[in-house]
């Protein structure tokens, strides 16, 4: 257990911890290619969409192939992905390297295939908790790699920078050496008492399954319309790009903490309250902060208790589809949650930066995510959570 949470813990750490950073290069590319911030965020919400899509197949591969191999496939496209970003002459290549290439290479080397091993190799009365563990290294990730990105392009400028961080991925490649798994010599996957589309007709057929996808979906809105748009709306406000770092560090600091209690709090408590309790903080703080007077002070405030509430989402909601389904098709199951995540940040991302084009402001941006989140707190409380009654073979599952 130990190994399969030190090396999928550090496997999170530098792929999640290098894509919370993506924007701070939204101002230096566009400034330096003469392109819109449309342009960036669309990309970067191709990005979202295409590790989505992604995601399904590479959990599907997991479950059959285990981990290691598809962890391999998703580093080599990560590091010709963030090379492409570096190099890209047009917004037509910057689309298909930043934005199909990494998403694609994202979905092989983060949650869905990271939470299928610790599914399949930890026990049920720890795995709400390991799962808070992992997402918490992908917090730490963000608050150690954006300092550290925001340092390489300021020092040796933003197209080394990521010729930089396309080496350092690499180092994923050891790593998944430690997520090696019995039982998937010869490409054959261990013996399941479902067959994938059994599995899928079964939870697609589940409210309490669709009811987790639309909050992940609120979710993914959120997080990376912050991510990527809030850099440049403090530096819009006058602030300076060194508090944009400080308050995403703050983020990735704070969600540490935040994403394993989430875990352990999992362990005790009812996932959908949690869930449920997530949601509707966000968009109080999210309130408090656009309706508050800016200021360095106000915005790490903000970036203090954005990070509690960051990824605490993703333990609770991935133990609570393990907790419903089992492990057996875990990964695929989870892809497909991230999936709707995943759609989600599509429009966050790109509506931010199509309505800061046509209106010069985040504000209609900032009032949808507040909407969002009491929408994604109410839709999660009916949520049943108890594991699925199968009676037997060839009889429909009991839903809730």
């Amino acid at each position: 257990m130990a190994q399969v949470l030190a090396c999928g813990a550090a496997i999170v750490t530098l792929s999640v911890g290098i894509r919370h950073g993506f924007g701070l290069w939204l101002q230096p590319i566009t400034q330096a290619q003469g392109w819109t911030r449309e342009t960036f965020a669309f990309a970067i919400a191709i990005q979202n969409l295409s590790w989505g899509v992604c995601g399904i197949f590479a959990g599907m591969l997991a479950d059959r192939l285990g981990a290691f191999k598809v962890l391999l496939g998703g580093t080599v496209l990560y590091s010709l992905g963030l090379a492409g970003m570096a190099l890209s002459p047009t917004g037509l290549m910057f689309t298909l390297t930043t934005g199909v290439l990494i998403g694609a290479a994202q979905a092989g080397t983060t949650y869905a295939v990271i939470y299928g091993v610790i599914g399949r190799n930890i026990s049920a009365e720890k795995r709400s908790w390991a799962m808070g563990v992992a997402a918490a290294a992908g917090s730490f990730g963000q608050f150690l790699m954006v300092p550290f990105e925001s340092f390489l392009i300021s020092s040796i400028g933003w197209q080394q920078a990521l010729l930089i961080l396309a080496a350092a991925v690499l180092l994923i490649m050891p790593l998944a050496l430690g997520l090696r798994e019995g039982g998937f010599s010869g490409g054959q996957a261990p013996k399941r008492d479902q067959t994938i589309i059994q599995a899928l007709r079964e939870a697609f057929k589940y409210p309490s399954f669709q009811l987790l996808m639309a909050g992940y979906f609120v979710c993914g809105f959120q997080v990376v319309f912050i991510g990527v748009h809030m850099p440049s709306y403090l530096k819009d406000k006058g602030l300076s790009p060194q508090v944009a770092g400080y308050a995403l560090a703050l983020i990735g600091l704070f969600n540490v903490f935040g994403t394993y209690a989430a875990g352990a709090l999992g362990q005790r408590m009812a996932k959908k309250n949690i869930l449920a309790f997530i949601y509707f903080a966000r968009a109080v703080v999210i309130a408090v902060f656009i309706a508050a007077p800016l200021s360095p002070m106000s915005v790490y405030i903000f970036s203090c208790f954005m990070g509690l509430l960051w990824l605490s989402t993703v333990p609770a909601t991935n133990a609570a589809v393990a907790q419903i389904f089992g492990v057996a098709h875990l990964s695929m199951l989870s892809g497909f949650v991230f999936f709707s995540h995943q759609i989600g940040s599509f429009l966050g991302v790109w509506l931010g930066g199509m309505l800061y084009d046509k209106t010069g402001s985040y504000d209609i941006v900032w009032y949808i995510t507040i909407a969002l989140g009491v929408f994604a707190g109410l839709i999660n409380l009916p949520v049943r959570e108890a594991p699925i009654h199968r009676p037997s073979v060839g009889q429909q599952p009991q839903s809730a």
